[in-house]
C-alpha cells in the first residue's frame, strides 16, 4: 500500500467509528428526549379524547411552561459540554464538579419558573385569549410550575451522565416515568381508581409527581454510583456560582437560543388560539406529532455535541468535522423515514389524538405536512449541538434567533391571517423557517471546520 492511499482508510475507518458510537450514545439519550414528548403526546391523547375543550386549556397552558422548561434545558446545557470537555482532556474529577455546580444552578431556574407559572392568567389576557380559555389554561400552568425542581435536577443529572458517555441510567427513569405518568393521567383525568374526574389539570398533577420522582431517583443514582470518587461526584467545589462561570457561559447561550426557538413556538400557539379553540387543539396536537420524531434529533444532536465536544478536548480538528456531519446525515436519513409514515397515515395518527370529527379532519393535512418540517428542524439542533460542542456559543444562539424570531413569526403570522391560510400556515412558517436556520447553521460549521 502507498503512502498516499493510507488517508482515506483511515478516514473511513473514523466515519465507521463515529456512526457507531454516535448510535451508541445517542439511542438512550433518544429514549430520554422522547420520553419527555411521549409523556406529553399520552396526556395529549387520554386529555384530547376526554373533551376538546379541555384540550384546548392543555394546550395553552404549555405554552409557557415549555418555554421554560425548555430555557431550562439549555441554559444547563454546559453541564454537558463542560463535562465531556473534562472527560476529553483527562481531568476526571473536575467532571463531578461540574454536577455538583449544576445542582444549586438547576434548582434557582425551577424557583423562577414556578413562581412565573403563577402568572398565568393575566399574561393569557394580554394575549388576547377568551376569557374561558383564560381560566382553564391558568389553572394548569399553576400545577405544572410546581414540578419545575424535579424536572430541571433530572436534566442536570442526565445531561452529567451524558457527559461521561452514560446515558443509560436517564433512559431507565425516564421509561419508568413514563409508565408511571400514563397510568396517573388516566385515573385523574377520567376519574379512575377512585379519583375525582379533573380534566386537564389532572394530567398536570400527574406530570408534576412524576418529574419529582425523576428528577430525584436520577440525582441519587449519581450520587451512589459505585465509582462516584473516580469522578470527584461528592467532593466540594467551593463557590459553586463563581467556579461554574464557564458552564453557566455556554448554557446562557444555549438557553436563549432554545428560548428564541421555544418562545417562537408558543407565539405560533397563542396565533393558533386567536384563530379558535379548535384551531388552537390542532395545532397542539401538530406541534406533539413533530415534536416526537424531533427528539430524535435531539438525542443524536446530544451525542453529536459530545463525540465532537471530546475531539475540541483532544484538539482533534478532523475528528470534530466528522462527528458533526456523521450527526447531520444520521439524523437527517432517520427523520426522512418517519416523514415518509406521516403521509402515508395522517388520518389514523390523528385519530388516536380525538374521536372530534371536526378535529381530526383538521389535524390530518397538519400531520402529512409536517413530514417536510421534520428532516430541516431535526438537522438545525443537530448543527446547532456541534457548534456548541466545539465551544462555538454566541453565533448558533444568534442565528436562530434571526430564523425563528425574524423570519417564523412574521412569516407565520402573514400565513395564517394575512393570507387567511389558518393553522396550516402556522406549519409553513415553521418549515421556511427551519429551511433558514440549517442552512446558515451548517455554513458556519463548515466554516469552522476548515480552521
Amino acid at each position: 500500500m502507498t503512502e498516499t492511499s493510507l488517508p482515506a482508510p483511515r478516514i473511513t475507518d473514523r466515519l465507521r467509528a463515529h456512526v457507531g458510537e454516535l448510535l451508541r450514545l445517542a439511542a438512550p439519550v433518544i429514549v430520554s428526549r422522547a420520553g419527555l414528548i411521549v409523556m406529553m403526546a399520552v396526556d395529549t391523547a387520554i386529555v384530547g379524547r376526554y373533551s376538546a375543550q379541555e384540550l384546548a386549556y392543555y394546550g395553552l397552558a404549555h405554552l409557557p411552561s415549555n418555554l421554560m422548561i425548555t430555557t431550562g434545558v439549555g441554559l444547563l446545557m454546559g453541564v454537558v459540554a463542560t463535562t465531556a470537555h473534562a472527560l476529553g482532556a483527562g481531568d476526571e474529577k473536575e467532571c463531578g464538579r461540574v454536577w455538583r455546580r449544576s445542582i444549586p444552578y438547576a434548582l434557582l431556574l425551577s424557583v423562577l419558573f414556578a413562581l412565573g407559572s403563577l402568572a398565568g392568567g393575566p399574561f393569557f389576557r394580554l394575549t388576547g385569549q377568551s376569557p374561558d380559555l383564560v381560566e382553564g389554561g391558568a389553572a394548569v400552568l399553576a400545577v405544572l410550575g410546581l414540578g419545575a425542581p424535579g424536572m430541571m435536577l433530572y436534566v442536570a443529572t442526565g445531561f452529567f451522565l451524558e457527559g461521561l458517555k452514560r446515558p443509560v441510567p436517564g433512559m431507565v427513569v425516564m421509561i419508568v416515568g413514563n409508565l408511571v405518568n400514563a397510568l396517573l393521567a388516566w385515573a385523574l383525568v377520567w376519574g379512575h381508581l377512585g379519583f375525582p374526574a379533573m380534566g386537564a389539570v389532572g394530567s398536570a398533577w400527574a406530570t408534576t409527581a412524576v418529574r419529582w420522582v425523576m428528577g430525584l431517583g436520577l440525582a441519587l443514582y449519581a450520587w451512589r454510583m459505585s465509582d462516584h470518587e473516580r469522578w470527584g461526584v461528592r467532593a466540594p467545589v467551593g463557590a459553586w456560582w463563581r467556579d461554574s462561570h464557564r458552564q453557566r457561559h455556554l448554557g446562557y447561550a444555549a438557553g436563549l437560543s432554545l428560548a428564541v426557538e421555544s418562545g417562537a413556538f408558543a407565539t405560533l400557539g397563542l396565533f393558533a388560539g386567536m384563530i379558535s379553540p379548535l384551531a388552537l387543539g390542532a395545532y397542539t396536537v401538530g406541534l406533539n406529532l413533530t415534536a416526537l420524531p424531533f427528539m430524535a434529533a435531539v438525542g443524536l444532536g446530544s451525542a453529536t455535541a459530545v463525540r465532537v465536544g471530546v475531539a475540541y478536548g483532544r484538539r482533534d480538528r478532523l475528528d470534530m468535522a466528522l462527528a458533526g456531519w456523521t450527526g447531520l446525515g444520521v439524523t437527517s436519513l432517520i427523520l426522512a423515514v418517519v416523514g415518509v409514515l406521516y403521509v402515508s397515515v395522517p388520518e389514523p395518527l390523528a385519530a388516536i389524538y380525538s374521536a372530534d370529527p371536526a378535529l381530526v379532519e383538521r389535524v390530518a393535512p397538519l400531520i402529512a405536512f409536517t413530514a417536510w418540517v421534520l428532516v430541516a428542524d431535526g438537522g438545525q439542533t443537530v448543527m446547532a449541538n456541534a457548534l456548541r460542542g466545539r465551544g462555538d456559543a454566541w453565533v448558533p444562539t444568534a442565528l436562530h434567533f434571526v430564523s425563528y424570531a425574524v423570519v417564523m413569526i412574521p412569516v407565520s403570522a402573514l400565513l395564517a391571517f394575512g393570507w387567511e391560510r389558518g393553522e396550516r400556515g402556522l406549519f409553513e412558517g415553521i418549515l421556511i423557517a427551519s429551511v433558514v436556520s440549517v442552512s446558515i447553521l451548517s455554513l458556519r460549521f463548515a466554516l469552522l471546520s476548515r480552521r
